[in-house]
């Protein structure tokens, strides 16, 4: 069986409570994409362009926020935008294999998080000027940009975490994985942004409930375990050894169909968990069920879209199908910057 190409049926039956949906809106997302991406430089190669339009990340947005408006559609495709673009900086290139590197581009994005509106350096690389767009464009309460930029952080700490772990060539155990995944999906960045598109401000006292943090703890880790699944291919070829798969596999003395079958068991063990601790929420919590029921929603459209997108995208089977040796979609640019400044295009 491949991984990139087909999940075993036990991850079909996972997710069969999980019905799928379609922002009306996802042509539009998908053109507005293509135009942002060029007009901040993020994309400059035809083989770095075709291999982004294959992976279709404006209709990801829209299978995965189902009920936003237009407006808000199209911001959350450029958020996926660059943080696809930034995970594979750091996954598949020579960044994600320095930790010093890493930590300096981190610290360039905290700076644009922790800013009072400035714009970066003209000689900023790309990925730093077009997170100022997003975060200028992204309305929201100082709790909510505070949660979100502690998400952030939290993230760029992960991603250290791995690049030590490749310079070392250290597998890591299963509990450190777990944890770290979590992070290093941005996950809970993406959840974050759940309350944006529905115009809701979850309190803190809600935010940090057991029944909520466990249910939201669920469903991240039921996205980046399936994401897992599909990527493995590509991670294989690329010699990654972060993912589920891998990790549960050498922890365990396991084969490859082995250490799926065990994690699919885990996916399907972790949405029942999340459906559990949603009807919690929603009992321990009554006087926030108009702020809830949005959010969890907004969990549910992440696992399903998620599925449904990583079983048709063409992002994971490219890359395996290439091997180590083509990574050509890279670009020094996103992450290093130019000598002409790396922002805006007219």
């Amino acid at each position: 069986m491949s991984a990139a190409t087909e999940a075993p049926e036990g991850l079909h039956r996972a997710f069969r409570d999980l019905p799928p949906q379609l922002n009306p809106h996802a042509d539009a997302a998908v053109s507005h994409l293509r135009a942002w991406t060029e007009r901040h430089g993020l994309i400059g190669t035809t083989t770095a362009r075709e291999r982004f339009d294959r992976a279709d990340f404006g209709t990801f947005a829209a299978a995965t926020y189902p009920t936003a408006d237009e407006r808000g559609l199209c911001l959350i495709a450029d958020w996926f935008a660059w943080l696809f673009l930034l995970d594979d900086q750091l996954d598949d290139g020579a960044l994600g294999k320095d930790p010093h590197r890493t930590g300096e581009l981190m610290t360039q994005i905290f700076d644009v998080l922790a800013g009072d509106g400035n714009a970066p350096p003209a000689r900023a690389p790309s990925i730093v000027t077009s997170l100022a767009d997003l975060w200028h464009r992204t309305e929201a309460s100082p709790r909510w940009r505070a949660r979100f930029v502690e998400h952030v952080i939290a993230g760029g700490l992960a991603a250290r975490w791995e690049a030590d772990n490749r310079a070392r060539g250290a597998i890591p155990d299963v509990p450190s994985y777990v944890e770290n995944r979590r992070h290093t999906g941005a996950i809970y960045v993406c959840m974050d942004l759940i309350e944006v598109v529905e115009r809701i401000d979850l309190p803190a006292d809600v935010y940090d409930s057991e029944p909520f943090a466990r249910a939201l703890r669920a469903a991240c880790d039921v996205v980046c375990w399936t994401n897992d699944v599909y990527s493995l291919d590509k991670e294989t070829a690329l010699g990654e050894y972060h993912n589920l798969v891998t990790v549960v596999q050498h922890a365990h003395a396991l084969t490859t169909a082995q250490a799926i079958d065990r994690v699919t068991g885990l996916i399907t063990d972790e949405v029942e968990s999340f459906g559990r601790w949603e009807a919690e929420a929603l009992r321990c919590l009554p006087g926030h069920t108009d702020l809830l029921e949005p959010y969890f929603a907004g969990m549910r459209s992440w696992m399903r879209g998620n599925f449904d997108w990583s079983a048709r995208t063409r992002r994971y089977r490219d890359a395996a199908d290439a091997g180590p040796e083509t990574v050509d979609y890279l670009e020094l640019a996103l992450v290093d910057g130019s000598p002409g400044g790396s922002g805006e295009r007219p």
